[in-house]
């Protein structure tokens, strides 16, 4: 086991305090905040934490210390990938010497560049497990609750940033794909002909913890996702944001592919972010499958008439 999760992603931003207001509403710790911390003007970046202690960065578009676009405007820059131990992180970094240029910085972090162009790095993992939060369940024949009703809600927080979505050229995808198989160790779990690649990293076990999509001439982010605690806290996630004042990018729904329950917000910093629960598990007897025909996008959508019927 080598590449164990999505240790911090770090995007490049315009507007530093909106952006912080974003990721502060859709229920990430701030951890840090430099410069002079009560004036938002003068700070240059922010790091935010899941419960599972990884970090959202979100920097100056204008830091000279980012790795370069790979589109114009607010994007992801990096996705820093957590390796299980020091001897695997340094064999990685031997491994990709021999032919990518590799810069390892103070902190002990290896940072170079895929084959699309996006930053990319590798780090010791840091784990931190989240609360466990059980919420009983009543249907008729299994019966988890008696004689109480449910709790209030609290805010909603991200258990983890479970994957990232890339969109790269249709043009040379396969050696896209190829970097991440052959000399990161992650594993295909479905292949769609006409539209990308889902694989998960090693030491995962979710449908998939990046996607490649094809696009026909352009790169640059589409989305990050942070799991939740339950099909309640994605619903109640995308109503925080409404309510704070984000526009909602897509219809509460269940995808087909990966088979979880989603609710996704335009972000400021770039792309959209998604709020996602209960997706597929899938261990090494896992078999991929390559799907011809892109499969449905959904496998259900909400869908009211209410409006109309007013």
């Amino acid at each position: 086991m080598t590449i164990l999760r999505i240790e911090r992603a770090v995007y490049a931003v315009d507007d530093l305090p909106t952006c912080t207001r974003f990721f502060q509403d859709f229920g990430l710790t701030l951890s840090a905040a430099h410069d002079d911390a009560d004036k938002d003007e003068n700070e240059d970046r922010a790091v935010f934490t899941t419960l599972s202690n990884q970090a959202v960065e979100l920097r100056r578009s204008d830091d000279p210390s980012l790795p370069p676009p790979v589109e114009p405007g607010p994007t992801i820059r990096e996705v820093v990938w957590g390796v299980d131990t020091q001897e695997n992180l340094d064999q990685l970094v031997r491994d990709l010497r021999t032919d990518h240029e590799v810069r390892v910085d103070a902190a002990g972090v290896a940072h170079l560049f895929d084959e699309t162009g996006f930053g990319l790095g590798l780090a010791v993992a840091a784990p931190a497990e989240p609360p466990a939060v059980e919420i009983p369940v009543n249907r008729f024949g299994a019966v988890g609750r008696w004689n109480r009703g449910l709790d209030p809600f609290a805010p909603v927080r991200p258990l983890r940033l479970c994957h990232v979505a890339l969109n790269i050229p249709k043009n040379g995808w396969q050696k896209a794909v190829a970097f991440y198989t052959d000399r990161l160790g992650f594993r295909i779990t479905d292949q769609v002909l006409p539209m990308g690649t889902f694989m998960r990293c090693e030491g995962d076990f979710d449908q998939h913890t990046l996607l490649l999509c094809h696009r026909p001439d352009r790169a640059g982010i589409n989305h990050t996702s942070y799991e939740v605690n339950s099909f309640d806290d994605v619903i109640l996630g995308g109503n925080q944001m409404i309510e704070a004042g984000w526009r909602e990018a897509r219809r509460l729904g269940r995808h087909t592919v990966g088979s979880n329950v989603f609710r996704f917000v335009h972000a400021p910093c770039g792309g959209r972010v998604e709020y996602a629960a209960d997706m597929d598990r899938v261990d090494d007897s896992y078999a991929p499958r390559t799907h011809e025909v892109t499969p449905p996008h959904h496998l259900w959508t909400l869908q009211t008439n209410r409006e109309s019927a007013q």
